[in-house]
């Protein structure tokens, strides 16, 4: 079965067991299983690891042929936590939640399974979401969801972490489509995500996100930094979440993986409490909810944040760019997805922000992107790249601008919902690091009519500094097939008389056939 067709199915099982339950509900249910049998597989896998170094006399860790001697230093934690993995204390390993499944208390049980590798694991306190004894799923159906995980694991010699980090970000998706509007607030599609993260390349340094959602962001970055030949602890990762749930998302998205990170003291709200006040990242990648409008608070009034003016309190997007280059650090960058409306708002002041951000040069590159790619809005979205620096990260690029129009890209990959294959983000990404000339990408960058234009200030400025792509990158070459115009005016017209006058006999025949049924017109 391949690694697809395994989600797939386990999916499909899953939801199978779901009944009537809310996806939104449940999802916490499902996700906090896959993250439990996650710890407890890479636990044992450690413990054999070990068990083994220790039996071997060549070892650095052989001190006694004895298996009772052996058997006790497999207790001893530093073994664990060298190799970044969490302590699982007996009562929480699998095998013992999996022995005890058709038990009628078995949501207790898992419970106090989470409890006890909070006790354990200080990094986790109050992190994971424990709410299987209280939950309105049967004892039998919990039962048959824990069989099902049981499923996850070393399949064709995969490590546990590969497979259920990729389950778990697939579960992500599958419950953010099956709550519609409701799941876009904590799931940013894979495919916006990989965009953002091919455009910057976070190779090393701080990742902060003020709105982390389920931590896609996080995830992906780290997935750059390896398909890159970098490490894992090339990048340190800075989030941030208002929902309590969603919260603990994060945590497990992570920790499932084996990422560091550190998401503040508790879930709170960026602009009133923020967790990270001193912070300076190297990249910052969000997508904050759009043309939010109950985020104001008098205490904002005057923040240090608004270096280019106050934003309106009846619409959050110019707080989120404020704040995010607050956050960056002299050379920092930052990807953000915002609503079209952030690009050509004029309304209660924003206009004036914006101007004001370009005559600063902080705007690098402006991305439009298809319908159709978010689960919990047709509002129509674009990307906005941010720099502190435009002479850091390539050639010097100051008072500059890179427009891309990528609202013909992607695929429908099913009814309603449209994604980026690779080459289309290839497309974006490899336009944009050509146009910085950073070395990313080999080959020089061309405009490309219809698609990407790179332009200067005083442009910006004519169009009233409106940042829509549409305006500036023209319209897409046709090719010419040298046929006069008269001669084609010709050709048409008579080829659509002919269609017409085809049209009219099978008119005639249609009445005819309804006539001998009894049903003239």
């Amino acid at each position: 079965m391949t690694s697809q067709e395994l989600k797939k199915t386990l999916w499909e099982t899953a939801d199978k067991l779901r009944a009537q339950m809310d996806a939104a509900e449940y999802k916490h249910l499902v996700l906090g299983l896959i993250f439990l049998k996650y710890v407890s597989d890479a636990f044992e896998e450690r413990r054999k690891q070990v068990a083994e170094q220790l039996a071997n006399p060549e070892s650095e860790l052989y001190f006694s042929d004895d298996p009772a001697d052996q058997e006790a230093a497999l207790e001893d934690r530093d073994y664990y936590a060298s190799a970044n993995v969490f302590w699982v204390p007996q009562q929480a390993r699998w095998e013992s939640l999996r022995n005890q499944a058709k038990q009628a208390n078995i949501g207790q049980l898992i419970d106090d399974a989470l409890v006890a590798i909070e006790d354990e694991n200080p990094r986790l306190k109050n992190l994971l979401d424990k709410r299987f004894a209280r939950t309105q799923i049967e004892p039998a159906r919990l039962g048959s969801l824990v069989d099902l995980v049981s499923k996850i694991g070393f399949e064709d010699g995969d490590h546990a972490k590969d497979v259920l980090g990729e389950v778990y970000e697939y579960f992500l998706g599958q419950f953010a489509s099956a709550e519609g509007k409701k799941g876009g607030q904590f799931y940013t599609p894979a495919s916006v995500v990989r965009t953002l993260v091919a455009v910057l390349s976070p190779h090393k340094g701080r990742v902060y996100d003020p709105c982390a959602g389920s931590g896609g962001m996080f995830v992906q970055s780290e997935k750059f930094v390896e398909s890159h030949g970098g490490r894992t602890d090339d990048i340190a990762i800075y989030g941030q979440e208002s929902n309590p749930t969603t919260w603990r998302l994060i945590a497990m998205n992570l920790a499932i993986r084996g990422i560091g990170f550190d998401l503040g003291k508790e879930p709170a709200d960026s602009f009133t409490r923020d967790q990270h006040p001193d912070l300076k990242a190297d990249y910052v990648l969000a997508n904050p909810p759009f043309n939010i409008s109950d985020w104001w608070n008098a205490s904002l009034e005057g923040d240090k944040r608004w270096q280019y003016g106050q934003p309106p309190a009846g619409n959050a997007n110019y707080a989120w760019l404020q704040h995010i280059l607050w956050h960056l650090k002299p050379t920092g960058q930052a990807g953000v997805v915002l609503a079209n409306g952030s690009m050509s708002s004029n309304q209660s002041g924003e206009g004036e922000i914006r101007r004001r951000m370009i005559e600063a040069d902080v705007v690098e590159c402006m991305v439009a992107l298809p319908p159709q790619l978010f689960f919990n809005t047709q509002i129509p979205a674009c990307l906005w790249f941010l720099t502190r620096d435009k002479t850091a990260h390539g050639r010097n690029r100051q008072g500059e601008f890179l427009f891309v129009d990528a609202r013909k890209l992607g695929r429908l990959e099913n009814r309603v919902h449209r994604v980026f294959d690779e080459t289309d983000i290839e497309k974006i990404a490899s336009a944009v690091h050509r146009w910085r000339q950073d070395g990313e990408f080999d080959g020089a960058y061309e405009d490309v009519p219809g698609f990407c234009r790179g332009v200067k200030l005083a442009e910006i400025q004519e169009h009233g500094y409106v940042l829509t792509p549409g305006r500036y990158v023209g319209a897409e070459d046709v090719e010419d097939d040298a046929e006069a115009f008269a001669d084609k005016m010709e050709r048409l017209t008579a080829q659509l008389a002919e269609q017409m006058a085809r049209g009219s006999e099978l008119d005639a025949v249609i009445r005819q056939k309804l006539g001998v049924l009894g049903y003239g017109i």
